[in-house]
């Protein structure tokens, strides 16, 4: 933890809005269904089993496919690797870029596939900063940084040592993904599905900040 750059809590806490953002919208758009990670989204798929509704038992398994291959997208892109400036993060969010913008497109146009390229966006995501942070850091779910943060305080309480950094690096990630989430209602209830074109922007424009911190070191 002592060894990532000082800008990784920022950039977590970008990335976690990012994915709150996100995440509101197909609560309110997907019938209530997350996507920025797949703990409801698989509730939901043992529901609509015992329901034995097929196409939603089919449309709930791509969701969980693609959040998937957006992980897989991660994997070939930067590698199973520690932070390192000049990796190809820049490559991975343009990519996430391109899957909401396109989700964008087809939601608009009433195809429940865009649930798909969003829960994909959501996955290389995921992967990407768990790659850098060596599994540290979750940019697009809280529940286990609500654990960490559990743990940390528990172990405060045995008048253990606990590392400051962590605990305001988890805060800021809990910050960013609630801070997104309401931004995220509000880019709903005024422009729907093409509230996504947003974080399509913002990660678009990280992805041109990291580059050009790559191209400076």
């Amino acid at each position: 933890m002592q060894r990532l750059p000082r800008w990784v809590e920022w950039g977590g806490f970008l990335l976690a809005m990012n994915a709150g953002f996100v995440n509101a919208v197909g609560v309110l758009g997907f019938r209530h269904q997350a996507v920025s990670h797949l703990t409801g989204i698989s509730t939901y798929f043992s529901i609509e089993l015992v329901n034995q509704d097929a196409w939603q038992v089919l449309h709930l398994l791509w969701v969980i496919l693609f959040f998937v291959l957006g992980a897989i997208l991660s994997g070939v892109l930067i590698g199973n690797e520690a932070l390192r400036i000049g990796r190809r993060y820049h490559v991975a969010l343009w990519l996430e870029a391109g899957l909401l913008a396109a989700s964008v497109w087809l939601l608009s146009h009433g195809w429940q596939s865009g649930q798909w390229l969003a829960s994909a966006a959501c996955g290389l995501q995921n992967a990407m900063t768990s790659t850098f942070s060596g599994a540290v850091v979750r940019t697009t779910h809280v529940s286990g940084l609500f654990t960490d943060i559990g743990i940390a305080l528990g172990l405060r309480l045995r008048g253990q040592a606990v590392d400051r950094r962590r605990l305001l690096l988890y805060t800021l990630l809990i910050a960013g993904f609630i801070c997104g989430g309401v931004l995220g209602v509000w880019g709903y209830l005024h422009w729907h599905f093409n509230a996504l074109l947003l974080p399509a922007a913002h990660v678009a424009a990280l992805s041109v900040s990291y580059y050009g911190l790559s191209r400076r070191h």
